[in-house]
């Protein structure tokens, strides 16, 4: 026998309703929060989202968060053991909107002209991106300019210099690998990209110091986390 279903018990009715591309342009009007885009890659450390997230519930009012999940990300998060939670169970978090995955990017209806991009949607909406962790496989994705699912389509459509979204808006990401991936010279080459061609350049005064001024804009996009200092960008360019 059919039972009468509402929104307040239908997961998946609820699930659509919060990805759905008129959520997020809607949500782009709300001034009073800031927009985090926080993903992650194909890392056990991906375990570690919900403490990341919870260490950011002292915002609530201040801060919006939708997460971005790749496939491999996903193997990690079916509750496999007390440490490892659900994807499902993300979207329960303090200040989490929406949580997202490849097959969002063109589902659930198929895509037709007038209609949004999810991908371009997402970066319009993020005032910050934040991948941690990031793998070894999507680093070189991103180095090399592949945009073959959510997370780096959004990352290939940024906007590098404000010249399209009118705002400069940093990716910092964390990279957590096995340790011979981490010492393999290409990745000493790969992340040489993100912090010299692509990295956040300070704005310095006359005699080379770096300025203080919080309302001075620095070049570059990226920002590799390598300590606690990636707060301290949240901060001067996030919420305070």
């Amino acid at each position: 026998m059919l039972s009468f279903i509402t929104e307040h018990h239908d997961p998946h009715y609820l699930r659509e309703r919060s990805n759905s591309l008129d959520n997020i342009t809607a949500a782009r009007q709300d001034s009073d929060c800031k927009h985090l885009l926080l993903a992650a890659s194909g890392s056990v450390a991906t375990i570690k989202i919900p403490e990341i997230i919870k260490a950011l519930a002292k915002y609530e009012g201040k801060l919006s968060i939708r997460i971005v999940l790749t496939s491999s990300a996903r193997q990690f998060l079916n509750g496999q053991s007390a440490e490892q939670p659900t994807v499902s169970s993300l979207s329960h978090l303090p200040n989490v909107e929406a949580v997202y995955d490849d097959a969002d990017e063109w589902g659930p209806q198929p895509w037709r002209r007038g209609l949004g991009i999810l991908h371009i949607e997402l970066r319009r909406w993020a005032d910050m991106l934040v991948v941690a962790p990031l793998s070894a496989n999507t680093l070189a994705k991103i180095v090399n300019g592949m945009s073959d699912n959510l997370l780096t389509s959004v990352i290939r459509a940024w906007d590098t210099d404000a010249a399209i979204d009118g705002r400069q808006k940093v990716i910092a990401v964390a990279p957590a690998m096995n340790s011979a991936m981490w010492r393999h010279p290409v990745t000493a080459k790969q992340i040489r990209v993100l912090t010299e061609d692509w990295g956040i350049k300070e704005p310095t005064t006359a005699n080379g110091e770096t300025s203080a001024v919080d309302t001075d804009q620095p070049s570059g996009w990226f920002h590799v986390i390598k300590d606690a200092c990636m707060w301290r960008y949240w901060r001067r360019y996030g919420i305070r």
